[in-house]
């Protein structure tokens, strides 16, 4: 099994708030697409410092992770950023590891849109099909 890539779009949320209650236009809504690795050991989405502020994404907090070399240290957490995959969504925050080589699309963001990695055909797909299915508790 190798790693492959995805497009996805990632919109700044707060901008939409802004443009939903009529203080800035839907056209000023800072949004990006960009190539993620699906990565299952990954928790949510990470991404760069560049494109964090390509986004404008806001600070929320600080997290300790953990990389795939074993290096841990606290990196920056954003506030919730929209991810677009087709026809699914979600609004999460995202690490920012300020050097990363790539964008990740995490665990928490494959469940969320019911999706799963499939490792044959190296491609997203459906848990359940083309529709997603949202398990509430």
């Amino acid at each position: 099994m190798g790693t492959f890539l995805e497009e996805i779009t990632l919109e700044n949320t707060a901008d939409r708030t802004l443009a939903d209650h009529g203080y800035i236009k839907d056209t000023d809504i800072r949004t990006l697409t960009v190539k993620a690795m699906p990565d299952t050991g990954a928790w949510t989405l990470v991404i760069n410092e560049e494109v964090r502020q390509k986004l404008g994404l806001a600070i929320e907090d600080e997290v300790q992770s953990t990389l795939a070399d074993g290096t841990a240290a606290h990196y920056p957490l954003t506030k919730p950023v929209k991810i677009q995959w087709k026809n699914r969504s979600i609004a999460l925050p995202a690490v920012v590891i300020p050097d990363a080589k790539e964008v990740l699309l995490g665990a928490l963001p494959l469940e969320g849109m019911d999706l799963i990695v499939d490792p044959v055909r190296q491609t997203l797909a459906g848990a359940h099909g083309d529709q997603a299915i949202h398990v509430l508790y």
